[in-house]
C-alpha cells in the first residue's frame, strides 16, 4: 500500500514537471522560446542551460521568457532584461568585453605558452644530444 502511494505521488510530481513545459500556439514563438532557453544559463546549475535544468529558478526563468515572448518583446529585449537582472553570467556564451577577454583569449594563450615550452624543450634536448655525441668521440 505504501509503495502504491509513493508511486502515485511520484507520478503526480513527474506530471507537474511535464506540465511546466511551455507550448505556444504560434510555431514561430515556440521556436524563439526554444532558442532562447537554450542560450541562457541556469544560475543554480551553472553548467546547464535553463532548458536542461530542473532547478526551480530555471523553471521560473523559462516561465519569464515565455511571458516576455507573449508580451511581444524581441529576443534582444528579453536577453537585455535578463542580463540587466542577473548579469552576463546568465548568458551561456558571454560577450567579448574587456572583463571577459581573458575568458575568450585564455585557451589560446595557454596553447601558445605550451608551444613555446615545447620548442625550447626540443631544442635543449637536441643540444644535449649533440654535446653527448661530441664528448663520446
Amino acid at each position: 500500500m505504501i509503495r502504491m502511494l509513493s508511486v502515485c505521488i511520484a507520478m503526480l510530481f513527474a506530471g507537474s514537471l511535464i506540465a511546466a513545459d511551455v507550448k505556444f500556439d504560434d510555431p514561430q514563438k515556440q521556436e524563439r522560446y526554444e532558442q532562447l532557453i537554450n542560450e541562457l544559463r541556469c544560475l543554480v546549475c551553472q553548467n546547464q542551460t535553463i532548458a536542461d535544468s530542473n532547478a526551480e529558478l530555471a523553471l521560473d526563468l523559462r516561465n519569464k521568457v515565455a511571458e516576455l515572448i507573449e508580451g511581444g518583446k524581441s529576443d534582444a529585449e528579453i536577453v537585455d532584461y535578463l542580463t540587466a537582472r542577473y548579469g552576463d553570467f546568465v548568458l551561456y556564451r558571454p560577450p567579448v568585453q574587456p572583463n571577459t577577454l581573458l575568458l575568450w583569449a585564455g585557451p589560446f594563450l595557454l596553447l601558445l605558452v605550451a608551444g613555446i615550452v615545447l620548442v625550447f624543450t626540443v631544442r635543449r634536448r637536441a643540444q644535449l644530444a649533440d654535446s653527448d655525441e661530441e664528448s663520446i668521440s
